[in-house]
């Protein structure tokens, strides 16, 4: 099993150029949720320019699918991003999910509209807003999701109250 390094994987996504907001348990915490992760979750730019820049980072991490078998083949490059929606890897970081329409969304630029900029030391990412988070989580539906909307709703009042 690879070692979990988010912020690894967050600098070669940085330094590979490749735009995306970060989403997923690593941006609950980021807003301040207490729930642990083991696994990156990013929403991702389907332009061309950005496919080919994702696919080289995800290569270079050496990204395999998750959960299949290593004999399916499986060509990791921009087209076959382009054609598929979400991707969920193991790398040389650890786990990474890619997904272009998170549910409750329509995608990046949804969620780089009110997403923030954050110093993750020495580098920024944008991480995606807590009600985006939370309508995230409710599309979503899973009982670990519904389980972190109460935390997330918790978090926002508590945010509220001290403002």
């Amino acid at each position: 099993m690879t070692e979990f390094q988010p912020f690894a994987a967050l600098r070669a996504l940085h330094d590979g150029g490749v735009r995306f907001v970060l989403i997923g348990g690593l941006a609950g915490r980021e807003r301040g949720s207490t729930t642990v992760t083991n696994d990156l979750d990013i929403c991702y730019d389907r332009g061309p320019d950005n496919l080919e820049r994702l696919a080289a980072v995800l290569n270079a991490v050496h990204a395999r699918l998750r959960g299949v078998d290593e004999e399916v083949p499986f060509v990791l490059d921009a087209r076959t991003l382009r054609n598929g929606d979400s991707f969920t890897f193991v790398t040389d970081y650890g786990s990474i999910d890619v997904l272009a329409t998170p549910s409750g969304t329509s995608g990046y630029a949804d969620l780089a509209a009110s997403a923030d900029t954050r110093d993750f030391g020495g580098f920024t990412v944008d991480v995606v807003a807590l009600d985006d988070l939370i309508r995230m989580k409710r599309a979503a539906g899973r009982p670990k999701d519904r389980i972190e909307v109460e935390v997330l709703l918790a978090l926002r009042d508590e945010i509220n109250e001290s403002s």
